[in-house]
């Protein structure tokens, strides 16, 4: 199987600031799907159910040992030391069930057997363990890949059109502003996309992942939506008997902040997957699936990567073969790379330093002035 998930796309140290930020192109392709996928051994779309378990294996064994340490050892030391102990098994022990939740995210997408049942328990029970709706954000997960760019269909992180940001934005295009903007967003975003729809695709009426008579379900999905309801009910259950028992205390230290974290990273790895000054949106006029498909780019999250199970820095060929298991993204994307070209973009800015960036620079989109052959694409601006 070569080397797999073992290999590392280089970083790009010696790329210059301005050609990271360099617009890819958006023409049509010189290149199709059909010929990407010939440039990718035949392997790296072979799912083994062995070596999918032995990431969760690995995942839940880590947890379980963080949380062992912490509920066994940290109430003995000496203060004020469990003040900084604690910090630290909330960072790891986030940064761990994110990649928790990026098994389950595959499982979403038929990447982790071959048998779609064993891949809906396994994603059902590892997303609602985390509060995660599964077959709720699987389908609206699936349409986000079907129209990935497209200003009209997308389902996250869609970006307004100058003429319809809120009318504060402007007030918010400062230093404070991106501070409060972003605090808002890694810390509530989330569950506010999923109660309310926020950076989402607008629907002509109230969406909700909950609701399974929601714009964003058909008749067909429906029955779903309801079981993904009742795990999540289900482990909020769960967790309020520990309350009772171990006290709120001990359910926000041991469970709730690790939650948030996953869910700040989350936010923050999809945010910064597609959000980019070099990255186009299209209109209905312009926007084709491979197009969109290419209107994203790979991060460098140093160790985090591999924690994350490459879900960072394998975004584009994620976004080409959603079925490829993670195991093998690294391979495939040192094999694309030569075909991409100039489409293919990677970002190795500091994950810090790049989500203030973009911050910064992302606020709205808009095709550009006088410039008839970018009719229909759009691109990120901040200016008022």
């Amino acid at each position: 199987m070569g080397a797999g998930g073992r290999m590392s796309v280089p970083p790009a140290k010696n790329l210059k600031s301005d050609d990271v930020l360099k617009r890819v192109p958006h023409s049509k392709p010189p290149f199709t799907l059909g010929e990407i996928k010939k440039a990718i051994p035949p392997h790296c779309f072979k799912r083994s159910i062995p070596r999918s378990f032995s990431y969760v294996l690995q995942d839940l064994t880590f947890a379980f040992v963080f949380y062992y340490i912490a509920t066994s050892f940290f109430h003995l030391l000496p203060p004020p030391l469990p003040y900084f102990a604690w910090p630290i098994y909330w960072a790891l022990q986030g940064c761990v069930l994110t990649g928790v939740w990026v098994i389950a995210h595959e499982c979403g997408h038929h990447a982790f057997s071959d048998y779609q049942l064993l891949d809906d328990i396994v994603g059902f029970i590892l997303h609602s363990s985390l509060l995660v709706p599964y077959f709720s954000w699987k389908h609206s997960h699936r349409r986000h890949h079907s129209n990935t760019g497209s200003l009209e269909r997308d389902e996250v992180f869609v970006p307004k059109k100058k003429s319809s940001i809120f009318w504060f934005s402007k007030y918010l295009n400062n230093p404070p502003g991106r501070v409060l903007t972003l605090a808002i967003t890694l810390t509530i975003g989330w569950p506010l996309y999923l109660a309310f729809n926020v950076s989402g695709r607008p629907y002509d009426r109230f969406a909700c992942h909950y609701d399974p008579y929601g714009p964003i379900y058909n008749d067909r999905e429906r029955l779903e939506i309801y079981i993904s309801d009742a795990g999540v009910l289900a482990v909020s259950y769960i967790l309020y008997r520990l309350a009772i028992i171990k006290g709120v205390a001990w359910v926000v230290c041991v469970y709730g902040v690790p939650l948030l974290v996953v869910n700040a990273f989350l936010v923050l790895i999809t945010y910064l997957q597609h959000t980019h000054p070099s990255l186009p949106h299209y209109d209905s006029s312009e926007w084709d699936w491979l197009k969109g498909a290419l209107a994203t780019v790979d991060r460098d999250y140093g160790i985090l990567n591999k924690v994350f199970h490459n879900i960072t820095d394998t975004h584009v060929a994620h976004h080409l073969f959603s079925t490829m298991p993670h195991y093998h993204a690294m391979e495939a994307t040192q094999a694309i790379k030569p075909i991409l070209g100039e489409y293919y973009q990677f970002d190795g800015t500091s994950f810090i330093k790049a989500m203030w960036r973009e911050a910064k620079e992302c606020v709205y989109v808009e095709e550009d002035d006088g410039d008839d052959k970018s009719n229909g694409v759009f691109w990120y601006k901040n200016k008022f």
